[in-house]
């Protein structure tokens, strides 16, 4: 189950980094987690400032 980052994303970026298989990239209104390509290790979510990302489901 991959997390997924919701329509609370302000584009800050600091996630992007933060994974460690570079699931995440820039989306038009938020950035976007590779559903095929994350491995669910939560790093995103440890970082994010508004509490955007979350396990999907």
């Amino acid at each position: 189950m991959a997390h997924v980052i919701s329509d609370e994303c302000i584009m800050c970026g600091a996630c992007e980094p933060e994974c460690p298989v570079d699931a995440i990239s820039q989306g038009d209104n938020k950035y976007e987690i590779d559903p095929d390509t994350c491995i669910d290790c939560g790093a995103c979510a440890e970082v994010c400032p508004v509490e955007a990302i979350s396990e999907e489901g």
